[in-house]
């Protein structure tokens, strides 16, 4: 009997049939609805699963290695892939998937992988975090390590102006103030690096223009749909992908036990080894492992009692390694930059450079206690460390848009009413003044054109005076002291970059 009598048989038998016979068809066809409707869920969530998106695909090894590490390796990755939306929202952004699995199949793909779909985030980060409540400062404690011998320890401790807060509650300020009022901005490049001008708009619909005076960029030029709004990604591009460079990494893993702080020239090695560039990871792997012989053969006495710590610490390095870098993939520390902050990348000197200037060739405000406290570097032996809070108001000096190109020039005794000044111009982390991680490109700073306009505009203008007098400036003339507890750490120099093996 050919197939599709049989199947005629099958949902259409005979009248005089028995019973189970005649509701087979029915039960069959709602056993086929229930499993392709439940097996279709099952599906979509798989489809959306971490699991999925990081092991499925060959190109996302390296994204789900430290997203996993991340503050965000509790949420799904379509939560921001994605975004919260309705089902046929999803399925409709879901397509991208198609496109994505036909350059997979083909080969296609074309490395280093960037994301070129990414939702905004008022989609997704902003349906859990609201901007406006972010109005209180915040503690950081960042932990370093020296590369002498001793791996000498240091923490910095930081008062962050997180910010945010609403112009209707007074407190719109910060960090966050960014997201919280209107700014929009002109961007060169892809990732957003090279933003030559810069829009900021007032709450009466009027904006002030900021352009970089050493970009040849003219706002003439502009159309109103190339035209970006500064949000939480902005400067969080990398919060969930994240890759450290190896000082960082070594100093994470130093600070947590991971690696043995008591290992002689220990972060010096491992941060060398990691800043080396191999040509495959079996290459690195081995590598890596020479440095246990590497103590066998110039400190026997000190791996003969502490072999296992070294062991340890060898292991540690290699796992970092498989963390940061991915040859298959043509990704490492280097590959992404990272927006927040200012050490390995531009990031807030993207726009805060002292060289975007308006019309009255004022800069965007540079001062860095707009954004956090001064440093404090507390060393081992340091058992209360002094974090002092100054509630204001600001020397005029400092209102003026381009105080910090000026102000290694300028340092009198009143410097000292506020924070240290030791060593000016050095590099001994002794103060602010000496503070080796200043900035990205440390001489970056020191090279703008825009000292001439700074040296011409001393004289802070008038809204700045009556802003450093106003009650809702940063507080009054006291200073409080937080008294904390050192934990080891210690400033670095600037950011390694990568070296060829010989």
């Amino acid at each position: 009997m050919k197939i599709r009598e049989r199947v005629k048989k099958f949902f259409f038998p005979a009248p005089d049939s028995p019973r189970w016979i005649l509701l087979l068809p029915y039960i069959t066809l709602v056993v086929v609805a229930l499993t392709t409707v439940f097996g279709g869920i099952q599906a979509w969530e798989y489809t959306n699963s971490p699991q999925f998106c990081g092991t499925t695909c060959h190109t996302m090894p390296p994204q789900n290695a430290v997203y996993k590490e991340s503050p965000h390796s509790n949420v799904t990755c379509e939560e921001c892939h994605i975004g919260r939306a309705s089902f046929m929202d999803q399925a409709s952004r879901k397509t991208q998937g198609i496109k994505e699995t036909y350059y997979q199949i083909f080969k296609l793909y074309e490395f280093p992988i960037r994301a070129k779909a990414l939702r905004p985030s008022r989609d997704t980060c902003e349906k859990c975090h609201r901007p406006e409540t972010f109005s209180d400062d915040s503690l950081r404690r960042i932990n370093r390590f020296g590369s002498d011998l001793e791996n000498t320890a240091t923490t910095i401790y930081l008062i962050m102006k997180t910010g945010g807060g609403d112009a209707r509650q007074g407190n719109a300020r910060g960090i966050h103030w960014h997201i919280t009022n209107k700014v929009l901005f002109y961007s060169n490049d892809e990732l957003s690096q090279e933003i030559p001008y810069v829009r900021v708009y007032n709450e009466d619909g009027t904006y002030a223009e900021y352009t970089d005076i050493e970009s040849g960029f003219d706002p003439s030029t502009i159309k109103e749909g190339d035209l970006k709004q500064i949000d939480c990604v902005t400067c969080h591009n990398r919060v969930t992908h994240n890759f450290q460079p190896p000082y960082k990494s070594v100093d994470q893993s130093m600070a947590a036990g991971l690696i043995d702080p008591s290992i002689p020239l220990i972060h010096a090695k491992a941060v060398e080894v990691l800043s080396t560039e191999y040509a495959s990871r079996d290459e690195a792997a081995k590598a890596i492992a020479d440095l246990e012989e590497d103590y066998k053969r110039n400190l026997f006495d000190y791996y003969s009692r502490n072999g296992a710590k070294i062991k340890q610490a060898v292991a540690e390095i290699q796992a970092i390694y498989d963390r940061t870098v991915f040859h298959d993939q043509e990704i490492d520390w280097t590959t992404y930059p990272n927006n927040l902050g200012h050490i390995e990348s531009p990031g807030c000197f993207r726009c805060h450079d002292g060289k975007h200037l308006n019309e009255n060739e004022e800069a965007i405000r540079l001062e860095c206690n707009i954004c956090h406290a001064i440093p404090v570097a507390a060393g081992a032996d340091d058992f209360v460390t002094n974090i002092e809070i100054s509630n204001g108001p600001e020397p005029e000096t400092h209102l003026n848009p381009n105080w910090i190109s000026l102000h290694n020039q300028a340092i009198g005794p009143s410097c000292a009413n506020c924070h240290s000044t030791k060593d000016p111009g050095g590099t001994s982390n002794t103060s602010f003044c000496s503070e080796q991680r200043l900035s990205w490109q440390r001489l970056h700073l020191r090279r703008f054109r825009c000292a001439r306009l700074a040296r011409d505009h001393q004289e802070p203008t008038a809204a700045a005076r009556t802003r450093a007098r106003s009650p809702a400036a940063d507080g009054r003339a006291d200073l409080r002291k937080l008294h904390l507890h050192p934990v080891h750490g210690q400033m670095h120099g600037l950011s390694h970059g990568r070296r060829s093996r010989a």
